[in-house]
């Protein structure tokens, strides 16, 4: 294998968290720390952890969300994540893997609770805050019945 760029695609873990009220689905959406634009919480991979558990650690350092996690994938979506390099800054491209993540306690107090604003919102909502096409897409298909 050739040696890998710091330009080659990334791959990330994101949790689509959810819960049904009144019968109705929601889902969280977070801010990003950089550009405040609305997004899903979603972080690299970890060691030692499944790609689900990676993006439920992320559901809980960003959103403050602990909850069942599925372990299959219900859709990907892919972005250009800015980082830093020697001569300034570099988009990435990034594919993300979108696991479910049925909330059960949602805390106050979280790792990035000073970073983020979280809201709840219907898929349809959530999909027109989103940024990337892909991502609207996979929140107005999501159907939490297919789930529970």
């Amino acid at each position: 294998m050739r040696k890998a760029r710091k330009t080659d695609l990334r791959t990330q873990f994101g949790a689509l968290v959810f819960r049904v009220r009144d019968g109705k689905t929601q889902v969280l959406l977070i801010t990003t720390r950089r550009s405040h634009s609305w997004s899903i919480p979603k972080g690299w991979p970890m060691g030692g952890k499944t790609p689900a558990e990676s993006a439920a650690q992320e559901a809980w350092e960003e959103a403050g969300v602990k909850g069942t996690t599925y372990n299959q994938p219900i859709g990907y979506f892919s972005y250009f994540k800015t980082i830093p390099t020697r001569r300034g800054e570099r988009p990435v491209p990034v594919m993300v893997s979108v696991y479910p993540l049925a909330a059960r306690k949602t805390r106050n107090v979280f790792p990035e609770a000073d970073q983020r604003r979280r809201k709840w919102l219907s898929p349809q909502k959530a999909a027109s805050r989103v940024r990337e096409p892909e991502l609207a897409q996979i929140l107005r298909n999501f159907d939490a019945s297919q789930l529970l």
